[in-house]
């Protein structure tokens, strides 16, 4: 069976398509991730997600939940586009002709894939954490019998104003954009890659994990050999099975990211010097289970949101858009 050569254009537009739909429809349990993930063991304010999700509606409103969805939405688009339509080049250029791509190439194909992401998720994560973590931020400092200066790992004006002591009324807001200038402005680009390293060290063993197994689990729901198509639902299952495997697997890595970007404390909280410092003092304040927080929650993120990115990938809004034929490269 010859391959039909896929089309890069089509491929973007459905990874890009995809990451909208999943991202809003699970965007609040990943804020609810983000702040069980920045919890210290002495300094708790939510319980569990449904605690978060329900203090977070009750004080910063219905729209509280999608706290920094803006920056998120606004970057998906690329991220999703450029992590699947890179796997599926990597794969067509592994494969060499071949019906059948190795567990190797698969798991080659998803390591490029991850790795060409991160250019898109390091900044896109790094602003969207300010913003989800701003809510616990100030539910912490009300909890506080005092209020202490909320402190920035190298002080910066901008975003430090949006905690300042004072009067909780009076806390005033600060925008994505904001923050990106003023990073760009103190630290040049490399502000906006802080925690890259982390990112790396999950989002590459996730790709490494997720496509090979989604690849897998999806040919599993052909209803002959001849047949290459799968049902949509079946596609639904096959991303969320493989999606929440992937998320707990890599669940310590994004522990360790989600604390590295965090760039906002207040009083008495760490700050990290680089991957192997902060593993080595959450192990020793924390111990071996503040690896595993909010795992629950990106679980949960990560099984609909590829689930449903997958079937819409899959439905080739690009190719209809292009007037070209849709192409399963997992049939491969």
């Amino acid at each position: 069976m010859a391959q039909q050569p896929i089309s890069l254009p089509a491929k973007l537009i459905n990874g890009g398509v995809a990451g909208l739909v999943g991202v809003t429809c699970v965007f609040p349990i990943d804020l609810a991730k983000t702040r069980l993930q920045n919890q210290r063991g002495s300094q708790r304010v939510y319980k569990n997600m449904m605690d978060c999700l329900i203090k977070t509606v009750r004080s910063e409103g219905y729209f509280g939940m999608y706290r920094g969805a803006a920056v998120n939405l606004t970057l998906v688009t690329p991220e999703k586009a450029i992590k699947l339509a890179a796997n599926d080049f990597f794969r067509q250029q592994l494969s060499r002709g071949e019906l059948k791509l190795s567990v190797f190439q698969e798991m080659l194909a998803g390591c490029g894939a991850g790795m060409c992401q991160v250019i898109v998720t390091t900044p896109m994560e790094m602003l969207k954490i300010q913003l989800q973590d701003a809510g616990r931020l100030v539910a912490q400092q009300r909890n506080l019998p005092v209020l202490h200066t909320v402190k920035l790992g190298t002080a910066s004006p901008v975003l430090n104003c949006s905690y300042n002591v004072g009067p909780v009324s009076s806390i005033r807001k600060v925008s994505a954009i904001q923050i990106a200038q003023e990073l760009f402005r103190t630290k040049g680009i490399q502000g906006l890659y802080k925690g890259l390293g982390a990112t790396l060290m999950r989002d590459i063993p996730f790709s490494v994990i997720y496509f090979p197994l989604f690849a897998h689990i999806n040919k599993l729901g052909k209803t002959s050999s001849e047949d290459d198509d799968v049902p949509f639902y079946w596609s639904f299952i096959s991303g969320c099975v493989a999606g929440c495997t992937a998320a707990v697997a890599v669940s310590p890595c994004d522990v360790v990211k989600t604390r590295l970007q965090s760039l906002n404390k207040i009083a008495n909280e760490d700050t990290y010097n680089g991957v192997a410092d902060c593993i080595r003092k959450i192990m020793r304040k924390e111990g071996p289970a503040a690896f595993l927080k909010g795992a629950g929650c990106r679980a949960l993120v990560i099984a609909p949101l590829f689930g449903i990115a997958q079937v819409v990938y899959f439905i080739g809004v690009g190719e209809f858009l292009l007037g070209q034929s849709p192409f399963n490269l997992y049939s491969v």
